[in-house]
Parts: C-alpha cells; structure tokens; sequence
C-alpha cells in the first residue's frame, strides 16, 4: 500500500524546526542560522510495516497562532509537529495555548510535541523543563547530533498509517 500524508513542523522561531526538517529529508546539519520565510517544502518516503509513506514535510516560519502564518498552510494536514527549544523558554512558555490552538484549527491531526537542541542540555535540565510543561513532551531530539530525529518521524508515520 502507498500513501501520502502533509507533516508540518511549527513553533516558535529558533527552535530548529529547519534543522529537523534537513536532517531528516537531506541528513545534514548547518551551524548557522537562516529564518525561514514563509514555508519550505520537500517530501520523502518512509516505510511503516507494509506501507509506502509519502511524507510531504513542510516547515513553517515563526509562530503558530499569529497572524503570520496563513491557515492555508495547514489545510490539509495529516500531522503536526510541535517543535520547542529546550534551551529558550520563551519557546514553551505558551506551548499550552499553542497546542489548543492547533486542536481547534486542526481537530483530526496527530499532533506530537517535540523539546530540540537535546544535545546543549544535561538529562537533568530535559527533566525539569518536562515536568513542568502543561502539555505531554513526546520526544527530545538533537538535530546537530541527529538524535532521535529517524525516530520522531517514523513514530509519526506509523500513528498517521
């Protein structure tokens, strides 16, 4: 079986969302920072048990609720994934007002949250920031490190399968 599903990787600027998004479509990794303008758009294919994913991966720049990002972008879309930085908390501060956000605007998506730059903070510090949060964290990633990002994007195929 074949299918083609929209992933988006939102949240606030800087957290990494373009480093994920390159990592896991071209496995690399830049040090410097480019802002995203608007959205950017690849796709690959991914195998879930007997099923051929397509995975259209789009990566949207900025915020989620604000007015910067159309709601076109997210017609359409099969699974989304929340990325925080867990060296900023100004990026998860408000996750939980984002996250209601996108269930209202996105009620039939699969939605996992994402703590990324792992890689820049101790086990201990991952712990705390968890705790803490009033959401459910699913996932630490590094895309410098490549940690755990195979993985992000196989666990969201299989629950989009």
């Amino acid at each position: 079986m074949e299918l083609t599903k929209k992933i988006i990787l939102t949240g606030s600027f800087g957290v990494g969302k373009t480093s994920l998004f390159s990592r896991f479509v071209y496995s690399e990794f830049d040090e410097k920072y480019l802002t995203t303008i608007g959205v950017k758009v690849d796709r690959k294919t991914i195998h879930v048990d007997d099923t051929k994913l397509n995975i259209m991966l789009w990566d949207i720049a900025g915020e989620v609720s604000q007015e910067k990002v159309p709601l076109s972008y997210f017609l359409g879309t099969g699974g989304v994934i929340y990325v925080f930085d867990l060296t900023r908390p100004m990026t998860y501060n408000n996750i939980k007002q984002e996250i209601d956000y996108l269930k209202n605007i996105l009620p039939e998506a699969t939605i996992r949250v994402i703590g990324n730059k792992k890689d820049l903070v101790t086990s201990a510090h991952i712990e705390s920031v968890i705790s803490g949060l009033d959401v459910e964290c699913d996932m630490t990633t590094s895309a410098k490190t490549g940690e755990n990002v195979e993985q992000l994007f196989q666990n969201m195929g299989a629950a989009l399968v």
